[in-house]
């Protein structure tokens, strides 16, 4: 067995609370064990700390976290009795401690039926992929210990994934979500996925419908949040994993579009996007909106014989699929509102670079896009895919007119967060009005005017505007 206690000791953290567990180990006479996750990025980059770190037990798992709690000074320690899994919420990490087990499964459920204890060595042979079925030995006498049953540090080196098991179907079919988890590992760890792997992927894709949707938005969001995501989604949609858990992005595959400055085929366009985005900013909802900005597409996508493919009215309609899409893949209210508006706004930037530019349209526009007005004209730089350098140059240029219009507006009219300066009681009094429809109407003309530049944005010019239409309206 390969010993790695000097490679641990160079993360000083996962060190010292491991010399802790040690400790607890040998007082109590139980063989623990750093696990899964940690171990693999312990292995990958030794000095960075992992956002959560994985305990193994051969024996009570429970009642060892509590007892290790105790140790770190954690008052509340989280049991699952039904997975004989325990958290301790440690102030400066996760720590989940599991026992040693085995699991059956209900062909119908991901969720375990059975549970039963055993050792470390058939433990691993459970888990997902050999990158995840190592562990290292805490306990005194061979502590640093790296046990690898099924080549995992080797398939990490090569850049290999592949399951524990030999038969992978048994793997995926008893918790489908794992496929999903090959792509994202394939995305975050840039690994290629072992071929007779990827044919149990394709033969079991279909049992994915058992996983929550929850868990499977939440797979998807962690493809989205690597450093290169299409990698994942291009594994989901040769697999045929995409059509189950997204289909309104794989039906994008293999449709042509004809644009100037887009990747001649939506789908690729679509990754290259977010892609681009995610070479922009870490923002999750932003690589989302990425991803769904041109979802209409394919239902709009029509032939005109001069101008070839087009897709018009696809940010409208984009923008209110969007809010169907949204409940089904239980995204947060603010996730759908924010993708629903930069997915209806994400052509706006681009005609008004391509046209003389008016204070009126870049006032209209700020206005709309409100606080998420940066957001859009990343999203819009990173919707550039073309491959002729000349018209990269072209586009950037323009967006970068656009964008010093922008604050230049917004520095004169003081537009982010723009509001009537007018108040409805103020309305109510002068047209002696009580509250109600007329009231809007009248707030609406005074934000029009102002959004035109017929008036500034200033409660003295509205309040002349509103005495002036008091004369000549009748809104009574």
């Amino acid at each position: 067995m390969t010993v790695i206690k000097d490679i641990l000791k160079q993360n000083k953290r996962l060190y010292r609370i491991s010399k802790v567990i040690s400790d607890l180990s040998e007082e109590i006479k139980v063989p623990v064990f750093l696990v899964g996750g940690c171990v693999r990025d312990l292995l990958l980059e030794p000095e960075k700390n992992s956002v959560d770190i994985d305990i193994m037990v051969e024996g009570d798992g429970i009642k060892f976290a509590h007892q290790l709690g105790k140790k770190l000074n954690v008052s509340t320690v989280v049991p699952f009795p039904k997975f004989a899994t325990a958290r301790i919420p440690y102030k400066e990490c996760e720590i989940e401690v599991a026992s040693a087990r085995l699991e059956s499964y209900d062909p119908k459920s991901r969720k375990p039926k059975d549970i039963i204890m055993t050792d470390i060595n058939e433990d691993l042979q459970r888990r997902d992929f050999t990158v995840n079925a190592m562990a290292i030995s805490l306990q005194k006498d061979n502590m640093g210990t790296l046990i690898d049953p099924f080549d995992g540090f080797k398939d990490l080196n090569a850049k290999v994934l592949r399951t524990p098991m030999s038969d992978s179907d048994i793997t995926f079919s008893d918790d489908p979500l794992r496929m999903m988890r090959a792509a994202y590992f394939s995305a975050k760890l840039e690994m290629k996925i072992d071929k007779q792997c990827l044919q149990s992927i394709k033969d079991n894709a279909e049992r994915i419908s058992i996983v929550s949707q929850e868990r499977i938005t939440n797979e998807l969001l962690k493809i989205l949040g690597t450093n290169k995501p299409s990698v994942g989604f291009i594994m989901l949609q040769e697999v045929g994993l995409l059509e189950y858990v997204f289909p309104e992005i794989s039906v994008m595959y293999g449709l042509d579009q004809t644009s100037e400055y887009h990747h001649k085929d939506i789908f690729f366009h679509t990754l290259e996007v977010v892609d681009n985005t995610a070479g922009l900013s870490n923002k999750l909802d932003l690589r989302l909106a990425a991803l769904v900005h041109d979802i209409a597409k394919p239902n709009t996508r029509r032939i005109d014989q001069k101008k070839g493919y087009t897709f018009y009215g696809h940010d409208d309609y984009g923008a209110r699929m969007l809010k169907k899409i949204s409940k089904r893949m239980k995204f947060s209210n603010k996730t759908r509102d924010y993708i629903v508006k930069l997915t209806a706004l994400h052509l706006r930037p681009i005609s008004l670079a391509k046209k003389e530019v008016t204070d009126s349209a870049i006032r209209r526009l700020i206005v709309d896009a409100g606080e998420d007005a940066q957001d859009l004209m990343l999203l819009c730089r990173a919707d550039i895919t073309t491959k002729n350098p000349n018209n990269v140059k072209k586009y950037l240029s323009n967006f970068d007119r656009v964008e010093k219009r922008m604050q230049d507006v917004i520095e004169s009219d003081e537009l982010l967060a723009f509001q009537s300066p007018v108040r409805g009681h103020e309305i109510m009094e002068i047209f002696n009005l009580s509250a109600g429809k007329k009231v809007g109407e009248i707030k609406k003309l005074i934000e029009e005017a102002i959004l035109n530049g017929d008036i500034n944005n200033t409660h003295s010019d509205a309040l002349s505007m509103l005495k002036s239409l008091k004369k000549t309206k009748n809104f009574s």
